[in-house]
């Protein structure tokens, strides 16, 4: 709707412009007709008099049909602009709202991992394999138990256990990834997990790319083992989930739905609290992309650059008991004429150019 009223407002701009511009180009012919008649008026002196008063009339109004045309002209134009305007809005709360669904996707996606981890790090097999960690059987059992888990959530790279002092000592897929045995003390998720303060409390760190999984995108997700398996038991070890970011993240950006044409010229990304993009809809992001977005007082806003591209973006509201950690949803759409010239893809590293404010909608 928001493109028709645009197209509507264009058309309606050029088609006012074109009658006006015909008007006036008669009105010129009409004053020039004035004139001559009024030369060969005063050659033919008093027998030219009245002729010419009409030459003088017929001048008087042509100018008059020219004032009206250039007034209707300029209302045209402001209402054309009024339009314009409306219909940018329209677009920019769409599409905010649209950068809003897709960090609240992620955000209860995540809180299922909060809740996730927390839960496993109760099961009997991980506490049984933390309290004694140098027992074998028990480290076989709690991976076996971990590959289980594994194969009903296919969301994760992998689950890792490890004891109270940073060995890992068992993980889901050990024949995919040998972490066994790797010290993992010094890894912040691992610290933070050891830091909690009972069993309600995680850690969640920054997307980043592990060498432990090729160069992967994870999220990872953490918390203590404790004693029984009880909220308030000894800390005897930690268990870190990791998310298989890149996939999962892939499928939220590419969940939006547009209109075909507006597809090709449309990107959606998330960015971090430090405007890393984390996530990108049309695969061209690099590693160390950032977009870098111009925010006011609102958490939900969009804004239009010199190029007519907008920009959209939601905060995070957090889930439940899933905070967030500072991520928006961002969406970037070119004005139509930007197909022409770039077909293929929307790729924009960073946004600058004077801002124009579309609106301001409260998350």
């Amino acid at each position: 709707m928001p493109e028709r009223i645009l197209n509507a407002a264009t058309k309606m701009s050029e088609l006012t412009t074109a009658k006006v511009n015909e008007i006036q180009n008669v009105t010129k012919a009409a004053k020039i007709l004035a004139l001559n008649a009024l030369i060969e008026a005063s050659r033919a002196g008093e027998a030219g008099r009245g002729f010419a008063v009409v030459a003088n009339e017929v001048n008087s109004i042509s100018q008059q049909v020219t004032s009206i045309a250039t007034e209707l002209q300029n209302l045209f134009a402001t209402e054309a602009r009024d339009l314009r305007g409306t219909a940018q809005m329209v677009r920019g709360a769409r599409l905010s709202d649209l950068a809003l669904y897709v960090i609240e996707l992620i955000d209860r996606n995540l809180y299922e991992r909060s809740c996730d981890v927390r839960w496993w790090a109760t099961d009997s097999a991980v506490v049984d394999g933390c309290a004694d960690p140098d027992n074998q059987q028990a480290a076989q059992w709690a991976s076996k138990r971990l590959g289980v888990i594994l194969d009903s959530y296919t969301v994760y790279l992998d689950l890792w256990v490890a004891d109270r002092h940073g060995r890992v000592i068992a993980n889901g897929r050990p024949d995919l990834y040998r972490v066994k045995g790797l010290d993992v003390s010094n890894e912040s998720w691992f610290r933070q997990a050891m830091a909690t303060r009972d069993g309600t409390e995680y850690a969640v760190a920054d997307i980043e790319r592990s060498q432990h999984f090729g160069g992967r995108s994870t999220a990872t997700y953490a918390t203590a083992v404790r004693a029984e398996g009880e909220a308030d038991g000894e800390i005897i070890g930690a268990m870190g989930i990791f998310f298989d970011w890149e996939t999962q993240a892939d499928s939220v950006v590419n969940s939006v739905s547009f209109a075909e044409e507006e597809a090709p010229r449309t990107r959606v990304m998330i960015v971090d609290r430090n405007f890393n993009v984390i996530a990108t809809s049309d695969g061209m992001s690099r590693r160390e992309e950032r977009f870098i977005l111009q925010l006011g007082k609102n958490d939900k806003d969009s804004y239009l650059l010199e190029d007519g591209t907008i920009v959209a973006f939601a905060l995070t509201p957090g889930y439940e008991t899933y905070e967030g950690m500072g991520w928006r949803g961002v969406i970037v759409q070119k004005p139509r004429n930007a197909l022409r010239a770039a077909p293929n893809h929307v790729s924009v590293s960073h946004s600058v150019g004077r801002k124009r404010q579309l609106e301001s909608i409260d998350a």
